[in-house]
């Protein structure tokens, strides 16, 4: 065969040197790069490249350039310098050399236990040819620094469907990776218990936990909630809340605000201020309610029948509110400036007329006493 190989011999020189260059100036990801060379035996279709002769196979070398951008895609250029035989059937030369380059995507599968690739190829001899290629091929490693390369490859001629068939063995340098000589070892751990829990740090999945808090084996709080409301205790303000109640994020009830009303009266007999039962269970209900909500007032309003004179009835009618008044004041506590008392006389009557049953219901006190209170929103 000839050896007409000058140009790569050369392109490989200029490779070596930008491959150290590349090494000491790579500091990235493992496997980023690679540079390798390679030996390939070339099997020709024999009805390929049709001539006054016709190419068998032949060998050739060259090297290759590959980048890999992350575990599973990579692409490279290659070049390859080949030398053919000819099948003597007229025959003059024996063989022709020439030149074939072109670009590869690359897949990796898991741990690169192999790799596939394809892309496109030109070749130069006698003519210009241009192919496709698929293959498969595998980086073992030799060392840190080397890798041997294996591959099979098959090529498809764009114009003439003819196929040729190629197995390539080389080695490959792989930079980027990261070496020992750039490894710096972690201080020595001091082990210990920073948050006092009584779990070591090495060990401590859950580190500053307040001091107290109760810890499961990896040094976590371990939850607890006696109410059941969400809040674990060590952050419940508000133990023992109702399991009905809706809570905040402190544990504590969360109200709503509504308005309660209580009303009361109380008939007086015929020409009378005095309260005929100063404790009966209507008044004693009241007094209750005003008593719970201290900080309401209300307005005793008192009232008269129509007979009579209405200057009368107006006077009889602030007497029976005073005389309400000095009943809750005296009798049951109540303090005198949350208390009014007003006289309306026969002017708001409840049923006209003067029969014996409009007298009546209208010979009376008033009293309504109205509360903003909070009741507990329900879950």
């Amino acid at each position: 065969m000839k050896k007409t190989f000058r140009f790569t011999a050369l392109a490989l020189a200029v490779m070596t040197s930008s491959h150290v260059v590349a090494q000491e100036d790579d500091s990235t990801a493992p496997y980023q790069s690679w540079l390798g060379f390679h030996g390939m035996y070339y099997n020709a279709d024999e009805s390929d490249k049709p001539g006054p002769d016709f190419m068998e196979d032949g060998a050739g070398f060259g090297f290759e350039y590959g980048w890999r951008f992350d575990e599973s895609w990579a692409v490279r250029g290659e070049y390859t310098a080949l030398d053919l035989d000819y099948a003597q059937i007229n025959g003059s030369q024996d063989s022709v050399s020439g030149h074939m380059f072109g670009v590869d995507a690359m897949y990796f599968m898991p741990d690169d236990l192999w790799y596939l690739f394809g892309g496109v190829k030109r070749q130069i001899l006698d003519d210009n040819y241009n192919l496709a290629n698929v293959g498969i091929g595998k980086h073992w490693d030799l060392n840190d620094d080397v890798q041997l390369t294996t591959e099979l490859a098959a090529y498809r001629d764009f114009d003439d469907s003819y196929y040729d068939y190629s197995v390539k063995i080389g080695v490959s340098f792989p930079f980027g990776k990261v070496t020992e000589t750039n490894y710096t070892a972690p201080a020595p751990v001091v082990d210990g218990d920073s948050d006092n829990d009584g779990v070591l740090n090495s060990q401590d999945m859950c580190p500053n936990t307040p001091a107290g808090t109760e810890v499961d084996s990896k040094g976590c709080a371990v939850i607890v909630d006696s109410d059941n409301d969400g809040v674990a205790d060590s952050k419940d303000m508000c133990p023992d809340t109702p399991m009905t109640d809706k809570v905040d994020a402190d544990g504590c009830t969360v109200f709503d605000q509504e308005e309660i009303t209580h009303t009361l009266h109380v008939q007086f007999a015929n020409n009378s201020a005095e309260v005929s039962d100063p404790h009966s269970a209507e008044i004693e209900e009241f007094v209750d309610f005003f008593k719970r909500y201290g900080k309401t007032q209300a307005v005793i309003e008192g009232h008269a029948s129509a007979p009579g004179d209405a200057a009368y009835n107006m006077d009889l009618s602030k007497r029976r509110a005073e005389a309400f008044k000095d009943l809750l004041v005296n009798e049951y506590g109540i303090d005198a400036s949350r208390l009014t008392a007003e006289g309306f006389g026969e002017s708001q009557l409840l049923m006209e007329g003067s029969s014996s049953e409009a007298n009546r219901v209208n010979r009376r006190i008033a009293i309504r006493v109205t509360a903003i209170v909070e009741v507990p929103e329900k879950r």
